[in-house]
């Protein structure tokens, strides 16, 4: 069987990196996504991966830190590249070649965004992590992420979370909500499904890009995901 997607963004939040952790990096988390990752690779699948920065910098109200906005989400920014050389130390220990690219200019640590060099990079098998969000403050890493995607003409977005799905309210919250196979895009607006914020959200539907909610933490699912299994919730 041959993959249904060639090119991929698949998008982490920074908690998941946590683990059981209530801060900071677990490597054994991390490691667990490489060989996922490692796997699609070697299926020929394209892969750009985007991650927040909630695991180590979460954007606080202004009236308790003394922050700025704008300043804590430049603060967040640099959390995600900080998860995004974990990401890419632990590839390289597997022998997947990678590439850091950041949306703030840091050349002793990743290249400079320039989309036409990602595109060139995961066209000859490296994954590309994009790191520091889209490089302004008041936009999310769910809107780099599908910011991104619409840039390098990727095939879907694989949300990875810690639920299997999109449920009609927080299944964490209410054991009895029930999971979408499948939901259209105004469906999720006009039940306020809260599956990306609103400017990441529509900037998929505009372009028409498919998203898959997943749960990236039980092993084997973006393998499954990849070869057309039916996981999680497809969005489009």
């Amino acid at each position: 069987m041959q993959p249904v997607y060639k090119r991929i963004l698949l998008k982490l939040s920074g908690e998941s990196l946590m683990g059981d952790n209530s801060f900071g990096l677990d490597p054994q988390v991390i490691a667990q996504y490489a060989q996922e990752v490692k796997e699609i690779v070697e299926l020929g699948v394209e892969v750009a991966i985007v991650i927040g920065g909630g695991n180590i910098y979460r954007g606080m109200n202004e009236s308790e830190t003394g922050i700025e906005r704008a300043q804590g989400d430049y603060m967040g920014m640099l959390a995600t590249v900080i998860n995004g050389i974990a990401i890419q130390a632990m590839l390289e220990k597997l022998g997947v070649y990678t590439r850091l690219m950041s949306a703030l200019k840091m050349e002793q640590v990743a290249e400079a965004y320039i989309r036409r060099r990602a595109i060139r990079h995961l066209e000859k098998g490296r994954v590309v992590i994009f790191g520091a969000g889209t490089g302004n403050p008041y936009f999310t890493t769910d809107t780099a992420g599908s910011l991104r995607a619409v840039e390098i003409q990727a095939d879907i977005i694989l949300k990875g979370t810690r639920v299997n799905g999109v449920y009609t309210a927080d299944p964490e919250k209410y054991p009895t909500a029930t999971k979408y196979d499948t939901i259209g895009y105004k469906d999720c607006i006009d039940k306020n499904l809260r599956i990306m914020d609103m400017t990441a959200f529509t900037l998929c539907m505009e372009n028409n890009l498919p998203i898959i909610v997943f749960d990236i933490n039980q092993k084997g699912n973006l393998k499954r995901v990849i070869m057309g299994e039916k996981v999680g919730t497809l969005v489009h």
